[in-house]
């Protein structure tokens, strides 16, 4: 059993955090969980936007699932999201935005995988105001951010038997600081050479992508390309709510939705929470969970597919909760094959005694070659229905 930490967030963050978390209790993950409500709501009570005893957990616990934070636009504090980043020196933001054929766009092929550097460029937050009329903001790469976020990707695409890498940039203007990544790309690449590797200037990058995604495998880049070019990608399958993401250093992970929080529907329960749940089975994935990871994915794609139970942004007008329930719903409709060995007869009405209790516990009931039952997932609450029976389960 892993514990994680989880941070409620701001918006519409409870709400879909409380969703994913019953998904993740629906499959019997092996998972418990610390909670705690960050951001502004909780400053305006405490004076704190994280509390210090959430901090503690993460610290402890080494992995956060955290929905979205509210972050001033032009004022008010440093984004909270950045603050993690770099006080846990989560180095490396990854988003996969791979098309699902449930989801109508406009292409139906693409599967990217953005590599971000997390710490540094125009992110570091460092602007100083020379006059009333100018403001300079500083742009920082180093060798040793760049080359950690490039080598990670090369590994990722030798682990995941991804064929290319491309490297975005715009050294053709920042010769120095872009050309100090590329630079390193073009070293490292060497190491690589059963990757195919090449690089393009960003503003190239947003125009091929929206044009021919079909060329793009595995990307690698700076911090601000990298936070553009992810959500640009995100636009291709269906948006930001399908897109997952994690932030990993040495020691942490933080598994997120990378959308916004939300306020103009926060409390309406309408929120889509594909993306932090998707984000929820990439930690699965990481924690060696992935059979639990797979059968979340298979019930989502199932609701997608079915478009009976959808939320608003995705064409239906289900609610939060509606559309959680159908996700789980799906999940326990896989169907498995029970064996019954009889120790006596089955007799007529001991037959329609257990085909009553499947319809108690809403599980399908069919009788094969008078020893088998295909039921749904829900079969050890049967168990208890039978512990006394003649007939031997198992």
């Amino acid at each position: 059993m892993t514990t994680i930490t989880v941070f409620k967030g701001d918006g519409i963050g409870p709400e879909i955090t409380d969703a994913v978390i019953k998904v993740l209790n629906a499959t019997n993950a092996k998972l418990e969980y610390e909670v705690f409500n960050v951001g502004a709501k909780v400053y305006e009570e405490t004076g704190e936007y994280i509390p210090e005893k959430a901090f503690e957990s993460y610290e402890k616990n080494k992995i956060l699932l955290k929905s979205p934070i509210t972050t001033p636009v032009g004022k008010g504090f440093r984004s909270l999201n950045v603050t993690l980043r770099n006080k846990y020196d989560l180095w490396a933001n990854i988003r996969p935005a791979k098309s699902n054929p449930c989801i109508p766009t406009k292409f139906d092929n693409v599967d990217i995988v953005t590599f971000r550097e997390n710490t540094e460029d125009l992110y570091v937050g460092k602007e100083e105001q020379i006059d009333e009329n100018t403001v300079y903001a500083y742009k920082i790469i180093t060798k040793k951010a760049s080359t950690r976020i490039i080598r990670a990707a090369f590994e990722y695409c030798i682990k995941n038997n991804r064929k290319k890498l491309t490297c975005v940039h715009k050294a053709n203007i920042l010769k120095m600081s872009d050309g100090l990544f590329l630079h390193i790309f073009e070293d490292i690449a060497k190491e690589y050479p059963q990757i195919e590797s090449n690089s393009l200037i960003v503003d190239n990058t947003c125009m091929q992508l929206v044009m021919h995604p079909e060329q793009f495998d595995v990307m690698v880049m700076p911090n601000l390309y990298g936070d553009i070019v992810s959500d640009l990608t995100s636009g291709l399958i269906g948006g930001l709510g399908l897109l997952p993401s994690c932030n990993k250093g040495d020691d942490y992970a933080m598994y997120e939705a990378v959308h916004g929080s939300a306020p103009d529907i926060a409390g309406k329960h309408i929120a889509n929470p594909s993306a932090l749940l998707l984000s929820a089975c990439m930690m699965l994935e990481d924690l060696h969970q992935e059979s639990v990871a797979i059968k979340i994915r298979n019930a989502l794609n199932k609701t997608f597919e079915e478009r009976k139970v959808l939320t608003f942004d995705l064409g239906g007008s289900a609610s939060t909760d509606a559309f959680t329930d159908e996700i789980i719903y799906n999940i326990k409709d896989e169907v498995f094959t029970l064996r019954l060995h009889l120790r006596q007869p089955l007799e007529i009405d001991d037959f329609l005694m257990l085909k009553y209790m499947f319809h108690l516990l809403d599980m399908h009931f069919c009788l094969f070659d008078h020893s088998r039952f295909p039921i749904h997932m829900g079969i050890l609450h049967f168990q208890e229905f039978v512990k006394d029976s003649p007939y031997q389960f198992f």
